[in-house]
C-alpha cells in the first residue's frame, strides 16, 4: 500500500497504517499512544509527519467533525459519510446517501465540477441511549 504510494515503507509508517486498520476515526493522540507502545523510540512528530504523508498520498482521510481534532481514517475513495454521537463523541461510518458519489446534488455548482460531498450526521449512539441517566 505504502510503495503503490510512492511511499518508503519505515517502521512508524507501518506502524501508524496498522493503528488506524484497528482504530478508525483516531485523533492523532491516540494513534501517538497506539504506535508509542509498539515503537517507543518513535517521536509525536514522527507519527504527525506520517498521519499528513497518509492523508496527502490519499492513503488516509482527515475528518474534522465540529468540537472535535481531527480524526483520521483509512478508508478513502469511496465517498462515505459520518454519524457523530453527540453525547460521547463516538464516529461510525455512513454509506453514501443517495446514488453515486458525490451522493447529493447541490442546486447549484457556481461553475465546479463536483468530486465528493462531506456530510456528517448527528444523533446518539446505542451505548448513550441506552445507558442509565445519570444526576446532574
Amino acid at each position: 500500500m505504502l510503495r503503490d504510494a510512492g511511499l518508503r515503507v519505515t517502521d512508524s509508517r507501518v506502524a501508524v497504517v496498522g493503528a488506524l486498520a484497528l482504530m478508525p476515526h483516531s485523533g492523532a493522540d491516540a494513534v501517538v499512544a497506539a504506535v508509542e507502545s509498539t515503537l517507543p523510540s518513535t517521536s509525536r512528530q514522527a507519527v504527525y509527519n506520517v498521519l499528513n504523508d497518509l492523508t496527502r498520498a490519499g492513503l488516509a482521510r482527515r475528518i474534522e467533525p465540529a468540537g472535535q481534532p481531527g480524526l483520521y481514517e483509512l478508508r478513502v475513495g469511496d465517498n462515505h459519510h459520518h454519524i457523530v454521537c453527540q453525547r460521547c463523541g463516538a464516529v461510525a461510518d455512513v454509506d453514501c446517501v443517495t446514488g453515486h458519489a458525490p451522493c447529493l446534488t447541490p442546486n447549484t455548482t457556481n461553475g465546479f465540477d463536483l468530486a465528493e460531498a462531506e456530510v456528517t450526521f448527528w444523533g446518539i449512539c446505542g451505548d448513550c441511549k441506552n445507558a442509565p441517566a445519570t444526576p446532574v
